[in-house]
């Protein structure tokens, strides 16, 4: 088992679903860096739930820093991030804890830890576990920031509704936010809620497509083979829950294209080697090469539905009926918008220091 991801700046999550808490241990975070409590909290309000639009659940996820942090400022230790679990019903689960949801990793769980594993809610394997995502990102947008870099994201797809406009990097955040579902286009913000509310009503889920871009990163970040940019974002984003898909650039519409096509030629703009195109999603053999970085992460719809699903009982070996009864998000594309950006923005610190183009002592 393992919990944890990064080299020299590595985070690792706690925490179950329906426990005492979740949250976040900081490791490698440069001494001096100035953080508050504040501004996590800023970042985990963010992944809190549009009214109407998610979970009836309501968790305040109200931060505690209780180590890693003297004066505003990091001193050097492992910082510690603790989200307190408020609003649990465990009850449904109690009832039918043999019966595997379909979608989820009940059954899986279930066998690989001989049926030890935190039945409640999905134990570690929840969604819930994101909060101690979000807030290991927000300390690392703080090291990203310093350098010029910003990582934003918006929500690009629900079920069938797309955003046709690409919109341009200096609008993308301001637009997003102003969505009830995080998505920077408004004609389609609009049908998204309308696509939502209707799978909502027929007891039913939607998956999503969510993009994100990297602003100002510098050339040469990404250490080749087994730890390109591309590998190790690619493994910080598998590790979010529901996360299906991950591609880069053109990804797999790259398939279809010739060479001439495909290809980013390069050119000088503003006196410095640029592409005209970014097909390559800002990545070349693994290394960065100035362009923004973008990446589409597809995110499968909710499995926790209010339709009757067919199962089995594991305490009986024998078919059965379960329909399900908790409290979940009709899709949770919506709100991975901000936890797509903090993994990307702790697995960027992570590269950055070991390209060293962020200093492993110093602060921000």
């Amino acid at each position: 088992m393992t919990f944890s991801l990064g080299k020299e700046f590595r985070i690792t999550i706690f925490g179950e679903s329906h426990g005492e808490c979740v949250g976040a241990l900081i490791e490698g975070c440069p001494a001096g860096t100035a953080i508050s409590e504040g501004e996590i909290q800023r970042e985990l309000d963010r992944r809190r739930p549009g009214k109407g639009l998610g979970s009836p659940r309501r968790e305040e996820d109200r931060v505690r820093l209780i180590g890693g942090v003297f004066n505003g400022r990091t001193n050097g230790g492992p910082i510690v991030v603790v989200i307190a679990n408020r609003d649990v019903d465990s009850s449904w689960y109690e009832r039918n804890r043999h019966i595997p949801r379909p979608g989820h990793a009940d059954y899986t769980a279930f066998v690989k830890y001989a049926g030890f594993n935190d039945w409640r809610g999905g134990g570690f394997f929840s969604g819930r576990i994101t909060a101690g995502i979000v807030a290991a990102g927000a300390v690392a947008r703080k090291l990203l920031a310093a350098k010029g870099v910003r990582v934003v994201a918006h929500l690009v797809q629900m079920g069938s509704v797309r955003a046709e406009e690409d919109v341009p990097d200096s609008d993308l955040e301001g637009l997003a936010s102003q969505s009830p579902v995080r998505c920077a286009s408004s004609k389609a913000s609009r049908l998204m809620v309308k696509e939502l509310e209707k799978a909502a009503a027929e007891g039913d889920s939607l998956g999503g497509l969510v993009e994100c871009r990297v602003l100002g990163v510098p050339p040469c970040i990404g250490e080749p083979v087994f730890d390109s940019v591309e590998s190790v974002l690619s493994h910080g984003l598998f590790s979010i829950p529901a996360v299906k898909g991950v591609e880069f650039g053109g990804g797999f519409g790259l398939s279809g294209m010739r060479g001439s096509v495909a290809n980013d030629e390069f050119c000088i703009r503003d006196g410095a080697v640029s592409t005209r195109t970014n097909n390559c999603g800002g990545i070349l053999g693994g290394i960065t090469d100035g362009m923004p970085l973008r990446m589409r992460v597809a995110f499968k719809p909710t499995p926790s539905i209010a339709k009757a699903q067919r199962s089995v009982d594991l305490s009986r070996m024998e078919e059965a009926e379960l329909l399900i009864e908790g409290r979940h998000d009709p899709c949770v594309a919506v709100r991975a918008v901000p936890v797509v950006e903090a993994m990307v923005a702790a697995c960027l610190a992570d590269l950055m220091i070991r390209s060293q183009k962020i200093a492993r002592t110093g602060g921000g």
